[in-house]
């Protein structure tokens, strides 16, 4: 009886196959692998089998097969022979060759021998690479087509900020290819067809002070309604009546709103491609917050939350991070720019609440007697978020050797449990939204360091990861610079391959895991990392608690009426310039130098315009953030015998010498 022995699993047996000059004539999956491995595995197995013309080279006479034949080829028998058997499908004859020890046994033991070290060798390196978290069991079974993707997606993330030598990264503002000029074009477009500044029947530059009679309709409307959740100024910057006929534009509007019973009116539809409805890619569920902002929210509204997150960010910079994100495409980033708005204004109030409040307004909401259950709840809200402050969980110090601000997350000083979610969803956002305002200079995306330093299995939270990772890929788009995880325990292990399972294979090849000073100083310079970090600065986080008056600014509600007025303007410059060169129909450099410096006036104005819409924080107070926007990552001034940025902005509102000498 014949025994038919299983097809190769491994490149050793193939090379096995070769030598003792036997056809394969078929193949199977890797004997490790599941049982519904693709067929372009197959494919590529079939393609190492000999042709018959060189079989019948490598076969002698007395063993030669034809086409008709099957071959099994048994190895390794007790007398160390090799057994050749041809079935004939012809006459149903068999023939059983029986070969001596010959150099080609001898050979073929070597390169067995070869073969099984290589193996070995193999096993080991993906074992050693899946113990350091490099390597997940998810990406070992992806298929050629995503592998070639995600290699796409790590060249193309390479150069994701401004490099050392000032060169500006691909796919920003000032290095855009045509095509990627040409994707700008049509996502501002589809930005002010949103937001009522551009309708597609309209035939010629429409005015943007349309936009501003828009916003108005929707500040009168919304006052009229006595809408609770939506303060009145919050459509104050573009609620100026600029154009006469903006009145009538209210009271059509009016009457309109009054007739449908809402009070908002909604922005007008956008038809979206097949691809982009598909919602295959949508991981956050994009799509649907993208038709309730549009059905829910005032073209107005949408338009003064895109301009409050623009802040002093040029806007093209703002618009190009979810053309990246989105691999250029334009209507999957425009559902991702809408739903992002819908997020910040409607879900976590960024601009009105988080940051408005900040640490100062935290400090009063922690002294308030607390009488109400509503009270109650926004006392411990505040001792919460203050709590993570004051212990500097997370903190921002110093730059990286691109000039990222980086990000430090002490792991062992967060417990589960001893601050409820949602303060840790704000303490979040407001670190995020902080060093966003530290983001100068052409850079950025900012670093992180987890430092999991004394890490145990009690320091294990999920809820506040997923929502940090729901952050970075969902509604601050192409911020990551690098991740560093810094002394991650073997406990961690398990822990990483969950972690991993949630990430986008983009922000998981951001992921590095350091385990000493020479690993770390690859991405930060020894001199400047803490010596908490076996680093060489002399430096610690001491929290410095609010000052007395730091935000009497933003009492001054006259001075911000004329800031964000004046600020409206330029929005509508830029606008106005936008729409010109969209509809120029050629890359105009007179008209992209327009919008360059219209940007620039915009950054400028909004250093004016910070103090009265933002309080004050703990850089602010140090001397890191100066007044004007300006950034002093290791506070050289106060060396050189200066004073910190707080203690002007304090002398200016009256406060005692003694409390800016304490900040010192």
């Amino acid at each position: 009886m014949t025994r038919r022995l299983p097809p190769p699993s491994t490149p050793a047996q193939l090379l096995r196959l070769r030598l003792t000059r036997s056809a394969l004539s078929t193949t199977s999956p890797l004997a490790t692998c599941p049982s519904s491995r693709t067929a372009s595995t197959k494919a590529r197995a079939a393609a190492i089998t000999p042709s018959p013309r060189i079989q019948s080279l490598l076969l002698p006479p007395s063993t030669a097969t034809t086409p008709t034949a099957t071959t099994t080829t048994a190895f390794f028998s007790r007398n160390n022979l090799s057994t050749t058997t041809t079935v004939n499908k012809r006459d149903q004859t068999t023939t059983t060759t029986t070969l001596a020890p010959s150099t080609p046994v001898v050979l073929r033991a070597s390169v067995t021998g070869l073969g099984l070290l290589f193996v070995l060798g193999l096993g080991l390196g993906y074992g050693i690479t899946d113990f350091l978290g490099q390597k997940s069991t998810e990406q070992q079974e992806l298929g050629y087509t995503t592998i070639e993707k995600n290699i796409q997606d790590i060249l193309d993330d390479q150069s994701s900020t401004t490099n050392m030598s000032g060169e500006i990264a691909p796919g920003r503002p000032g290095n855009l290819t045509p095509e990627q000029e040409e994707k700008l074009k049509q996502l501002w477009k589809l930005i002010f067809q949103v937001c009522g500044v551009y309708s597609p029947s309209e035939s010629s530059t429409p005015a943007p002070e349309a936009a501003a009679a828009a916003a108005t309709t929707t500040s009168d409307a919304a006052s009229i309604k006595g809408d609770d959740k939506k303060k009145k100024s919050k459509l104050s910057m573009f609620s100026r009546k600029h154009k006469k006929d903006s009145d009538e534009t209210t009271t059509t509007s009016d009457s309109a709103s009054t007739a449908s019973g809402s009070t908002t009116p909604a922005s007008p539809a956008i038809v979206l491609n097949a691809s982009t409805t598909s919602g295959d890619d949508d991981k956050y569920n994009q799509l649907s917050k993208f038709h309730e902002t549009l059905a829910s929210q005032s073209p107005a509204a949408i338009r003064e939350t895109i301009w409050s997150m623009v802040k002093h960010d040029h806007p093209d910079a703002l618009v190009l991070r979810f053309l990246r994100a989105r691999k250029w495409d334009v209507e999957k980033a425009l559902v991702m720019l809408i739903s992002t708005m819908n997020w910040r204004d409607n879900e976590m109030k960024v601009d009105t609440d988080i940051m408005r409040s900040g640490e100062g307004g935290a400090v009063e909401a922690e002294k308030m007697e607390a009488k109400t259950s509503e009270e109650v709840a926004r006392k411990k809200l505040a001792i919460d978020f203050l709590t993570q402050t004051r212990m500097g969980k997370s903190y921002v110090h110093g730059v990286d050797k691109q000039g990222r601000p980086i990000c430090y997350v002490r792991v062992r000083l967060h417990r589960q449990g001893e601050q409820s979610e949602e303060s840790l969803e704000r303490y979040t956002v407001y670190l995020i939204e902080t060093c966003r305002v530290l983001l100068q200079g052409g850079v950025d995306t900012a670093t992180i360091v987890f430092d999991m330093t004394g890490f145990s299995m009690a320091n294990m939270d999920y809820t506040p990861v997923k929502f940090m990772v729901k952050c970075f890929e969902a509604n601050y788009p192409e911020c990551l610079g690098a991740v560093l995880v810094h002394k991650a325990p073997w406990i961690f292990q398990g822990i990483w391959r969950v972690i991993r399972g949630w990430l986008d294979p983009v922000v998981a090849n951001k992921v590095h895991f350091t385990n000493n000073i020479a690993e770390m100083s690859e991405f930060i310079s020894p001199e400047k990392i803490p010596k908490d970090l076996d680093g060489q600065e002399s430096w610690e986080y001491k929290y410095v608690e609010p000052i007395p008056g730091e935000n009497d600014k933003m009492k001054d509600a006259e001075t911000l009426d004329k800031l964000q007025a004046a600020r409206a303007e330029l929005v509508r410059e830029y606008e106005e310039a936008t729409l010109q060169w969209i509809q120029s129909g050629n890359n105009s450099e007179e008209l992209k130098k327009k919008r360059d410096e219209v940007a620039e006036k915009l950054r400028v104005d909004y250093w004016n315009l910070d103090p009265y819409v933002r309080a004050r924080s703990f850089y602010d107070r140090v001397g890191v953030l100066l007044p004007g926007g300006k950034l002093d990552p290791y506070l050289e001034g106060k060396k050189d015998g200066g004073v910190s940025g707080i203690t002007e902005g304090v002398a200016k509102v009256g406060v005692s010498e003694t409390q800016a000498d304490d900040v010192d």
